[in-house]
């Protein structure tokens, strides 16, 4: 008999979170429960409070329902039995009013019936009781919607071995040491402050100096890489957002809100007061480099055009959803954008692809920890989407043999691609094993037919080009939010905003610690000498914890040896002459050594 997926373990041990809340809170409203990524989760509208304190009860309470063997059975319930099911269950029944009644079914488990599609495993027998833990509560607006009545969200996390389990609870536990919130407020790197807004990161100096080094290196790198840099405006005429689409498919994401444009208009109409024009935050780049290129006429012999820009934008992002930099609502997306024809399509995506793996590698990730995602249009509603068949079976097709000819494994997600194009996705898994949204590369029939973009081709004909969008790091918040969690603060010392600190062990070695200095800062390495009244372990103590890459400590053999003690991660690596420990840092730098 075949092991039930891991997934449909997880759908089921939701039911058995939630039969086993209900059965402990008496007058439990119960939400939704789906599976996640490595667990589960429910939503419960309770009774009374409940913290992480409960859990333990939560638990027993659940491994006595997995005991019972209880079956999972798939049911219709008469019209009766529906009113009946729902009489204290407004969520259930709100989900049920927008149901086609051919999809309505439930599963029993038990005491326990839940609206529910499936699939379930047939026994809790073929559950590990040892092998699940509930590891977080938080709120959570049903349905998402911050107008609605906040729920208590219970997440949990399960496996099909306790081995397992064990392993992604120790990694848990590391990510929390890694936690860039955490980590970025000791080191002083960034700040979100609710007085500056939620959601808006103000970098402090050290934050802002490895900002800095990240963004010359893309700078340099995409000059290298027949890149030219563009610059666009923070905000645009609506007229813009109209033209674009985007008002229409993202008013509601965007600055000033929906509700705030409509009021505006509204006392225009009205005659109260005069707009002339209407501004709006930008969400995105792309409408403005649409407007450089058609300023106007291109030939075929200028394409492909591949324009790149740090652009920062800013979208509505709800509340409840922030998360230090992984979730702001204003971000700098390193965006590009490459025009081309249809011939040089595929050339372009293989250099880009060459491009997110180089600089990948850059930042220290291995080529087999970024994982692939193919997204594809859905064939069943092709209403929702841009552009014809034609074009999406060509774009589709070619980024599939592109990925394959690059020996990139992939998985395809069908339904999933934007609403304007087919687009290839990259994830990074981290030091934890976890997943990071980096790198995108999306086609977008919207924009060229929306703004009428051409060019001259060899014919002498006006020609539609492709549109290729491309972002590298993502965004350079999220993206350093990585980086902060993957080296658990301690940067490779190309991307250190203090590479080096000189401590002298006493006042007669402050002298040549400051030549030192001078030396190191003509060599351009970024240094701070550290002759503060303190003792020399506690120095060193200091530089450890702000985990600076290379401490120099220097004493009397050092002085008349013209030489440095090193202090790597908290190692003693013994005496080295300076010359000799400038030209080993310069190759470390040069080559990004991790």
């Amino acid at each position: 008999m075949a092991k039930p997926k891991i997934e449909v373990i997880r759908h089921s041990l939701s039911h058995i979170m939630a039969y086993a809340v209900g059965e402990l809170f008496p007058g439990t409203k119960f939400g939704i429960g789906p599976t996640i990524e490595n667990g589960f989760y429910y939503d419960f509208d309770l009774p009374k409070s409940l913290s992480e304190k409960d859990f333990p009860k939560i638990e027993k309470k659940m491994r006595e329902i997995i005991k019972k063997n209880t079956s999972f059975k798939k049911k219709k319930l008469s019209e009766k039995e529906t009113k009946k099911y729902v009489k204290n269950q407004p969520y259930k029944l709100e989900l049920i009013k927008e149901l086609p009644k051919a999809k309505i079914t439930f599963y029993e488990s038990g005491d326990f019936i839940d609206l529910c599609q499936g699939p379930h495993v047939k026994s809790s027998k073929e559950i590990n009781s040892n092998a699940f833990k509930l590891i977080k509560v938080a709120g959570a607006y049903w349905r998402g919607d911050e107008k609605n009545k906040m729920l208590t969200r219970i997440y949990g996390t399960a496996f099909k071995t306790k081995k397992d389990l064990v392993k992604y609870l120790k990694n848990l536990e590391e990510a929390k040491k890694r936690d860039h919130r955490k980590i970025g407020k000791e080191a002083e790197l960034f700040l979100i402050d609710p007085m500056a807004g939620l959601g808006l990161v103000m970098w402090q100096p050290k934050g802002a100096l490895l900002w800095k080094i990240i963004e010359d290196f893309w700078d340099k790198e995409h000059l290298k890489s027949g890149y030219e840099l563009v610059r666009t405006p923070h905000i645009g005429n609506r007229k813009l957002w109209e033209r674009s689409g985007h008002w229409d498919f993202y008013s509601d994401d965007m600055y000033p809100p929906l509700e705030v444009a409509k009021s505006l208009t509204e006392v225009k109409k009205g005659k109260e007061l005069k707009i002339k024009e209407e501004y709006l935050l930008k969400p995105m780049n792309c409408p403005f480099h649409v407007l450089i290129y058609n300023s106007r006429i291109r030939s075929y012999k200028e394409l492909p055009i591949r324009w790149a820009e740090c652009g920062t934008v800013y979208r509505y992002e709800k509340s409840g959803e922030l998360s230090g930099l992984t979730r702001v609502r204003g971000f700098t997306i390193d965006d590009a954008h490459i025009i081309c024809t249809k011939d040089q399509v595929k050339d372009e995506l293989k250099k880009v692809i060459d491009f997110i793996i180089y600089i990948f590698k850059a930042f220290g990730f291995k080529e087999k920890n970024i994982h692939v995602y193919l997204s594809l249009r859905g064939e069943k509603d092709k209403k929702k989407y841009i552009g014809n068949d034609q074009g999406w079976k060509f774009t589709q097709k070619v980024l599939e043999e592109t990925i394959k000819e690059k020996g990139l494994d992939y998985e395809k997600e069908k339904d999933e691609a934007a609403f304007y194009g087919p687009k290839l996705d990259f994830k990074i898994k981290d030091s934890v094993g976890r997943l990071w949204q980096c790198s995108t590369l999306q086609f977008d029939f919207n924009l060229p037919e929306r703004f009428k973009m051409t060019f001259i081709n060899k014919n002498g004909k006006k020609e539609q080009p492709y549109m290729l969008h491309r972002a590298l790091l993502g965004s350079f918040e999220r993206f350093i939010g990585l980086l902060i969690e993957h080296y658990k603060g301690a940067f490779p010392l190309w991307l250190a905003p203090e590479q080096m600190w000189i401590i002298p062990v006493g006042k007669q070695h402050v002298k040549y610690a400051k030549d030192i200095v001078k030396k190191l800062t003509e060599n351009n390495f970024r240094c701070q000498l550290k002759d503060e009244n303190e003792s020399v372990s506690k120095k060193i103590r200091n530089g450890e914890i702000q985990k600076i890459p290379y401490l120099l400590v220097v004493g009397d053999e050092e002085k008349k040896e013209k030489s440095v003690r090193i202090r790597e991660k908290s190692k003693d690596l013994g005496k080295i002459k300076l010359t000799r420990f400038i030209k080993k840092a310069k190759i470390k730098i040069e080559k990004k050594i991790n």
